[in-house]
């Protein structure tokens, strides 16, 4: 009868101690990162100005919106914020639309502000030339505001804004105006009055000596005027010039843009011979001096045109029909310039 002999298996090392030092490593690595998440999301992001627009575009991934952020001034790390987004599930919920920044946030207060969309703001463009009426028109039109002004008369308006017995016409600056939706328009108002108050007092401070004009709002009157003759950006200085040596020399400032503006609903898109003749406070050709107020927004380089003129002797401009002017010293020399591009233009 023959024996089996018996094997003993070999017994597998034991693999305790290193299982145990891996977990342990991914363990405090899973800490380390999650700490240095939460320490970059709850950690002030830097802010290069104190408040700070931007715009999320409809349809933008997580990424093209960390980089708009961080071009706007808000230091993110365009890739730590995007995972950021994605692993707290905000990413899926960012809501496109206009944001405002204006005191000091965190990476995880400004994915939680874009997944909320309750920062979310309007523009509203307030451009240079337009009157008073198609402010109030664009206004009236714009969907993201409070409509508290709709039944006000302008001079009810004005009264509301602290600005009682003013015309209204020019004294809102400018610019395109960032909003919270839901906004009063009539808060909307304030801030562009606001700033050109502000804008006039910088320019008229910094004024070029011996101008023939008394006051700021002076100053605005006549900057209306150039806003609506400029054509061309360079000719800026050089129109106000032509219409500061004129109120130097008491010659009228024969303005078709002022007579255009007196006529009001009256204008049919031309201008002819008997609406310069037909005398209104605003005809600087029938009347000497300034218009009694502004005729239309004007901008900052209107106003500062004005302030400080080009110097020539120049009393005369006619629109070359590009755009651009041309400008001269005698009637003569005017008469021919008018010939001349009366003519290129009938061709």
């Amino acid at each position: 009868m023959s024996r089996k002999k018996s094997r003993k298996r070999a017994s597998p090392p034991n693999s305790s101690p290193f299982w145990s030092y891996l977990i342990v490593v991914v363990l405090l690595a899973a800490a380390l990162v999650g700490g240095g998440g939460w320490w970059y999301a709850t950690r002030p992001l830097v802010m290069q100005q104190p408040v700070i627009d931007f715009e999320v575009a409809r349809g933008a991934s997580m990424r093209q919106i960390a980089r708009t952020v961080s071009e706007a001034g808000i230091e993110v790390e365009p890739t730590l914020f995007t995972w950021l987004a994605r692993l707290s599930g905000h990413a899926v919920h960012i809501k496109a639309g206009s944001y405002r920044v204006d005191k000091a946030i965190n990476a995880w207060e400004l994915v939680t502000l874009l997944s909320s969309g309750a920062n979310n703001y309007g523009d509203f463009p307030l451009i240079e030339g337009w009157t008073f009426a198609h402010v109030r028109q664009s206004l009236n039109a714009e969907p993201d505001v409070a409509h508290d002004s709709l039944a006000l008369t302008d001079a009810q308006l004005m009264e509301k804004l602290g600005m009682s017995g003013v015309s209204p016409e020019g004294m809102f600056a400018p610019d395109t105006y960032s909003f919270p939706r839901g906004s009063a328009d009539i808060e909307l108002l304030r801030r562009a009055a606001t700033r050109m108050q502000k804008i006039l007092q910088e320019e008229w401070a910094g004024r070029q000596a011996d101008l023939p004009l008394k006051t700021p709002y002076e100053a605005l009157v006549l900057a209306s005027v150039v806003e609506k003759e400029t054509g061309r950006a360079d000719d800026r200085p050089l129109i106000a010039s032509v219409f500061v040596n004129r109120l130097r020399t008491g010659m009228p400032l024969q303005s078709d843009p002022t007579v255009i503006y007196g006529m009001g609903e009256k204008y049919s898109g031309n201008l002819h011979k008997h609406d310069l003749q037909a005398d209104t406070p605003f005809n600087s050709y029938t009347r000497g001096g300034l218009p009694p107020t502004p005729i239309a927004v004007a901008g900052v380089a209107a106003l500062h045109a004005v302030l400080h003129p080009a110097p020539t002797n120049y009393l005369y401009f006619v629109a070359r029909g590009d755009g651009s002017s041309e400008f001269s010293s005698t009637l003569e020399q005017h008469n021919r310039a008018v010939a001349r591009y009366i003519k290129a233009s009938r061709k």
